[in-house]
């Protein structure tokens, strides 16, 4: 019996070793970067890491990241705007980080290439939401003050779900124990794809067991009323927000799919003078689809058409300006 045991453990140990130099060699695992805050307290990427970032359970999407000194995936190191010069920065979470297409053909590469005498800024990073961006943007208020046109992405089913800044626990994760895993390829790659999350769920469950809880489900009058409350919560959450961090409304425009906003949060924005982007509508010309197959993030046919709606805002605020 000894034996039998003493074997299946060797050969379990084989197999899983082999698997882990098949996740290697084809490279299906996503290879994020490290994180860290900054002194002004912005959480960020730590600088000068570069490598590809793999999406999908077939290696769907493989994008090339570069971080550059600044701590954000960007072709520029220079983040220090001029006032002769004309820089635009586009600011946001995963959607504007865009570790799924190349850093050379991001979305702030791909306007600048086809704005001319034009610098984007890129401020993009995982996990983001508006309180994150606020604070970003006052933490560096003497360079934001220097850039012509900022935008601003919001999700609005996503990025209001608290009404003012406090450190995220994202950095809380990075734990050596948690640096030691990303070490081991496969298992990176089975959580990705979903693979774990029966384990990962398990202490919930057994939890819930123990004490008897059980799992509600609730009616659709009742998932209405907490999606109004969501919603209602969400609008507060944004006016407290704009209260402590005041934006220039000239220079800053919020980037957003009016499809996933409430008409009481597009009416506010209206009301008050902010100024707004629809990607829902640039993109009713896409010939392609604008996300990607497997989740939301936006698809490179969804990326170059938000390009074109602020190259063409951007041109038409000059043409206004300078007649």
């Amino acid at each position: 019996m000894g034996s039998i045991i003493k074997k299946l453990i060797i050969y379990t140990a084989l197999f899983l070793l082999v698997l882990e130099g098949l996740v290697r060699l084809f490279h299906l695992h996503n290879e994020m970067p490290n994180r860290f805050a900054d002194a002004k307290g912005v959480e960020k990427w730590v600088p000068n890491q570069s490598e590809y970032s793999i999406t999908g359970n077939r290696k769907q999407n493989v994008g090339q990241y570069r971080i550059n000194d600044f701590g954000f995936n960007s072709v520029h190191d220079n983040y220090e705007p001029k006032e002769d010069a004309f820089e635009i920065a586009l600011v946001g979470d995963s959607f504007i980080e865009g570790f799924h297409e190349d850093y050379t053909n991001s979305l702030g590469q791909q306007i600048e290439k086809n704005l001319s005498n034009t610098k984007v800024l890129e401020f993009g990073y995982a996990g983001y939401d508006l309180a994150d961006e606020l604070h970003l943007i006052h933490a560096y208020k003497d360079l934001f003050e220097k850039i012509d046109h900022t935008f601003i992405y919001i999700r609005f089913t996503d990025d209001l779900d608290r009404d003012t800044y406090k450190e995220s626990s994202r950095l809380r994760l990075d734990t050596p124990f948690s640096r030691i895993a990303k070490q081991i390829k496969l298992l990176v790659y089975l959580k990705d794809i979903g693979a774990l999350d029966p384990v990962l769920q398990l202490p919930g469950r057994i939890k819930n067991f123990i004490s008897g809880k059980k799992e509600i489900s609730l009616s659709e009058e009742e998932l209405r009323k907490q999606e109004k409350l969501k919603n209602e919560l969400s609008l507060n959450n944004f006016k407290k927000l704009m209260a402590e961090y005041p934006i220039d409304k000239e220079r800053n425009v919020f980037l957003l799919n009016k499809k996933l906003c409430t008409s009481e949060f597009l009416e506010f924005l209206t009301k008050n003078e902010y100024k707004t982007l629809n990607i829902n509508e640039a993109w009713e010309v896409a010939t392609k689809p604008t996300t990607l197959i497997y989740d939301q993030h936006w698809s490179e046919e969804g990326r170059s058409h938000i390009a074109e709606l602020i190259i063409d805002y951007v041109k038409d605020k000059a043409v206004h300006e300078n007649p």
